[in-house]
């Protein structure tokens, strides 16, 4: 397991190495392989770095976003990520880009989650970026501790590529990509900002279980190089 940190003196700054690199690396694979898959997460702190991404000068009608997890709410709710990344990301010269969203109509997670399996499917293995956040929590994507589906999301063997998640400090149900499908990626980056971050990261690198803080599970992956962005 290899973690490189790069630390900035604020989030603008780390926003815009952050754009740097990923938009470097999907232009890298659209050169090679003609086309390119972005998978981001939600939350506050990825804001800036989507704004600036949208304003690189990239091949954007042969990159697709997707995401990492999604609450089971429509893209009318603002507690939609589909929302987030729409109105951030898919902007300005990004607003060309392919999206593949993980919420449908399905009348549960359950179903929801193998119909939008399918659709990751499609975009084929392995994404060329990931980008991942954390909770306080220590919880990633949608492995939170205590989840009903946590240790089938984490398992290194798990063939299913999204499952639904269920846990008292997710709020809505959930479906997320699994581990396999994250630490595959050609990159994977782990986007924090805030004191009380790095010392939940600081943790997570210590001694525990795996469920406790789940983002171990990328942090102990075999083999993998994770590239860690934070500010304070």
């Amino acid at each position: 397991m290899v973690h490189r940190l790069h630390s900035f003196d604020d989030g603008n700054l780390l926003a815009e190495a952050l754009a740097s690199e990923v938009g470097e690396r999907l232009a890298a694979a659209c050169e090679a392989r003609g086309r390119a898959v972005l998978a981001v997460s939600g939350g506050t702190t990825p804001t800036r770095f989507f704004k600036a991404l949208s304003l690189k000068d990239l091949p954007w009608d042969r990159i697709t976003v997707t995401l990492v997890d999604e609450r089971f709410v429509p893209p009318s709710s603002d507690r939609s990520n589909q929302k987030l990344v729409t109105e951030t990301l898919l902007q300005n010269k990004a607003a060309k880009a392919n999206f593949v969203g993980l919420y449908n109509d399905a009348p549960d997670a359950e179903e929801g989650a193998k119909i939008a399996a399918g659709a990751i499917a499609k975009l084929g293995q392995p994404f060329d970026a990931v980008i991942l956040g954390m909770g306080g929590d220590g919880h990633t994507a949608s492995f939170f501790p205590g989840g009903d589906r946590l240790a089938d999301a984490i398992l290194p063997e798990q063939k299913a590529l999204v499952l639904p998640m269920q846990a008292d400090g997710a709020g809505e149900p959930r479906l997320t990509l699994t581990l396999p499908v994250i630490v595959a990626a050609r990159f994977v980056a782990l986007h924090i900002e805030g004191a009380g971050k790095k010392a939940v990261l600081e943790k997570a690198l210590g001694d525990g279980a795996t469920t406790d803080m789940p983002i171990r599970a990328v942090l102990r992956h075999e083999p993998i190089e994770l590239e860690i962005f934070w500010a304070p």
